[in-house]
């Protein structure tokens, strides 16, 4: 009844389980920086070659810069995402990362390379991905990305459950 949660055998302390959250979320936002530019350039190159082969060379410096340009804007709004409160986060940072599909996109498109066939859902779900480039998963942009992704995903559930458990609403 009076014993703080730190000094119960198995339980942390929810300050602690905040603190390791938000230390999470910050490798999970350095991960994304990381990503996010050379998944433009591999993306970019994909397509290309698929379509004309040989084309992805001369497209290097447009995807690099649009990487850059992605790195400024998706990874900035994934990293605000994940340092708002969890209560805050109206949406996960997955779906964040997946508006990075426009800067490959982009560059396709003014290259000249024509959209590829998608099924119905892709085009239902995500109908400014011309090119079916929208990751599933963290680990289509990088495999890097699954375990701090899974990570965070996991510690963030917990910081939820433990928040509803202390309100009384679970």
């Amino acid at each position: 009844m009076g014993v703080p949660a730190a000094t119960v055998a198995g339980m942390a302390d929810p300050n602690d389980d905040e603190a390791r959250l938000a230390e999470l979320a910050a490798v999970l936002a350095d991960a994304v920086d990381a990503a996010i530019g050379p998944w433009v350039v591999r993306s970019v190159a994909a397509v290309a070659d698929a379509w004309r082969p040989g084309l992805a060379p001369q497209l290097v410096p447009a995807a690099t810069e649009a990487g850059r340009r992605a790195v400024g804007d998706v990874g900035a709004r994934v990293r605000a995402l994940l340092e708002a409160d969890v209560d805050q986060q109206a949406t996960g940072p997955l779906a964040v990362l997946r508006d990075a599909v426009r800067y490959p996109t982009a560059v396709l498109a003014e290259a000249g390379v024509p959209p590829v066939a998608r099924d119905e859902f892709a085009e239902r779900a995500f109908p400014d991905d011309a090119y079916g480039l929208t990751p599933a998963a963290f680990a289509d942009v990088d495999p890097t990305l699954h375990e701090p992704g899974l990570v965070w995903g996991a510690a963030k559930a917990h910081v939820v459950l433990a928040r509803r458990r202390a309100e009384g609403r679970r």
